[in-house]
């Protein structure tokens, strides 16, 4: 391990406003937050220079860093080349937004990459990512591409494919086994050197149903008749079928030294099972 591990905090998962989070993750003695920017032109009309200003306020007074911004704007992802019209500049402001906070990663859902190269989706997908990771470097800011809709090495060759180290991934492995039901710690290597930033989250698959049909779930609704609450649940960290203890290891092995970020979205006391995780990383490093 190359020295204590850095916690941070998704701020929303509070279920506080972003000001709110920063002091509650503060108080469970974490290292840094991770803030949403929100939905379509939130970067600009939400997050004004005022704001901002205030953020940087309150993050310098409770001493923490920003580990990262999260940039979902819904829907497919960039899988739906008309909807990336307004989807690539909207974020672009989402980079800027997050360079002016001072932070340097951007994560994000992008849709479900293929398997299959030859898949018309593929393309759309690694083009516009091409193109953001320009946007990125002009920022200075990396993209972190949300792991959950794909096995590691799609996940690998896809971004392979992708020029100039500005786009990666954010490691979430409940997401991975949720989803994919794979073992998440192997994926590790496969991804070494791509890992911006990690999600420290649990859970359990109960019934596989795939990767297309869940997120399309998430992206339409009721596709199917699918129950998510059938499909996988979300667990406390270390109570679901993640071997943290492994995947912490796995990323020691290849020099991971960025922010073990807690993500806690469901629950009846999320600060509660938040702090246990802040207790659970202490522990193991």
């Amino acid at each position: 391990m190359m020295g204590k591990r850095k916690i941070g905090i998704m701020a929303n998962c509070f279920r506080v406003d972003a000001r709110e989070g920063i002091v509650k993750a503060a108080r469970l003695g974490a290292d840094a937050v991770q803030l949403n920017v929100g939905p379509r032109g939130a970067a600009t009309e939400v997050w004004t220079s005022g704001y901002r200003g205030e953020i940087r306020r309150i993050l310098a007074d409770n001493g923490l860093a920003l580990s990262a911004m999260c940039g979902d704007l819904g829907g497919h992802g960039f899988q739906i080349p008309e909807n990336n019209a307004w989807k690539v500049p909207e974020t672009a402001r989402m980079l800027e937004l997050t360079r002016d906070l001072g932070g340097d990663v951007l994560t994000s859902h992008i849709g479900v990459v293929p398997q299959d190269e030859a898949h018309p989706r593929y393309k759309v997908l690694q083009d516009v990512m091409a193109r953001l990771g320009e946007l990125g470097e002009k920022e200075g800011v990396r993209i972190a591409i949300e792991t959950g809709p794909e096995v590691p090495e799609t996940l690998e060759r896809f971004l392979s494919g992708i020029p100039g180290g500005w786009v990666g991934v954010n490691y979430d492995p409940a997401n991975l086994r949720m989803v994919c039901g794979i073992d998440p710690v192997g994926g590790v290597g496969v991804l070494a050197g791509r890992i911006f930033h990690t999600h420290a989250k649990d859970g359990k698959m109960l019934k596989y149903v795939g990767p297309e049909r869940v997120y399309g779930y998430f992206a339409d609704g009721g596709i199917e008749d699918i129950r998510m609450e059938e499909c996988f649940i979300e667990t406390p960290l270390g109570e679901g079928e993640v071997d943290l203890p492994a995947w912490f290891k796995a990323l020691d092995a290849i020099g991971y030294d960025g922010y073990y970020t807690i993500e806690r979205e469901v629950g009846a006391n999320p600060e509660a099972d938040i702090a246990m995780a802040v207790r659970f990383i202490r522990e193991h490093g």
